[in-house]
């Protein structure tokens, strides 16, 4: 991010979805299209030549699907954020994309303010997380088996995992528990980091995926 102003590349396979996404982010002053790709194969040589500070990822193309490319971009050490596109909450290339590390997911028919807001979710470093539809994803399938347990989660940790997956922020995971910000900060870094994920969003996965939080 270079003068407040976030770069996006965008990515999918309809030129007629570019081209509304591109109307869209250039109305916004602190956004900047910087490049656009067709198919998830084109996605490595634009993103070297643009360097975005997010990417706009398409979750079905042709040849190189969303999920593949978001693997092989955040396997970078300057990778992008990646935002997930999909016409469909419900469809299982969303989980595997979250779980190939995208920092969350967007509907296309999100509103136009919803897409813009995003983008600034995902650049200032946030997971852009709906929960309730991670957790009909995730849940959509049987559970693996508690592989939480090996990860010897404090009671603390599982509690403070538990609210995440509720989808709430570091502050009001905070007055849920009666704990200071920075200790809430401390437990979600221990737990990301005993669970060797990225961010909330895989964590939240995980945790749905393994039955540790059972939906409702």
């Amino acid at each position: 991010m270079s003068d407040g102003t976030t770069r996006v590349v965008i990515v999918d396979d309809e030129p007629l979805v570019r081209a509304g996404l591109r109307v869209i982010l250039g109305t916004e002053p602190d956004l900047e299209v910087v490049g656009e790709a067709g198919d998830g194969a084109e996605v490595p040589g634009v993103v070297a030549r643009a360097r975005p500070d997010v990417v706009l990822m398409d979750v079905r193309m042709p040849r190189v699907d969303g999920i593949a490319a978001t693997r092989a971009l955040l396997a970078r050490d300057d990778a992008p954020r990646v935002l997930v596109l999909t016409t469909f909450e419900n469809d299982d290339h969303v989980l595997d994309a979250l779980r190939a590390g995208a920092h969350g997911f967007l509907l296309k028919r999100a509103r136009p303010e919803e897409v813009a807001q995003a983008v600034r979710v995902v650049a200032r470093g946030e997971s852009l997380l709906f929960p309730d539809a991670v957790r009909r994803l995730a849940t959509a399938r049987p559970p693996a088996g508690d592989e939480l347990r090996a990860a010897h989660l404090t009671e603390r940790e599982g509690e403070v995992l538990r609210l995440v997956a509720q989808g709430l922020s570091n502050a009001e995971i905070a007055g849920e528990l009666y704990l200071g910000v920075e200790t809430v900060r401390t437990h979600v870094g221990n737990v990301l980091a005993k669970l060797g994920v990225r961010d909330r969003t895989q964590a939240v996965v995980r945790a749905y995926e393994s039955g540790f939080v059972r939906a409702g």
